[in-house]
């Protein structure tokens, strides 16, 4: 899957180029045989460790808590479910 597959709205060109680099190794560890799920799961424990060194617990538990209604909504769903 390439970026440009996505049709993001806002093109900020860090977020933009972290994005890339993420679905670059994601494609290279699905390449690998690595479950999606297992990929999912190592992402957010990295984006979330980090999250917390950065912010601090506080600040990324509120940021959690704001996802549900978020997923709930299908902000992050694009049309395709993994299972």
């Amino acid at each position: 899957m390439r970026l440009q597959d996505l049709k993001f709205v806002e093109r900020d060109e860090d977020s933009f180029n972290a994005l890339n680099l993420m679905l670059a190794a994601w494609d290279e560890g699905t390449e690998m045989g690595v479950p999606p799920q297992m990929m999912a799961y190592a992402a957010l424990f990295t984006a979330l460790t980090d999250l917390v060194a950065i912010y601090g617990e506080d600040a990324v538990a509120s940021l959690a808590r704001g996802l549900e209604g978020r997923v709930e909504k299908g902000e992050f769903s694009l049309g395709r479910r993994v299972q």
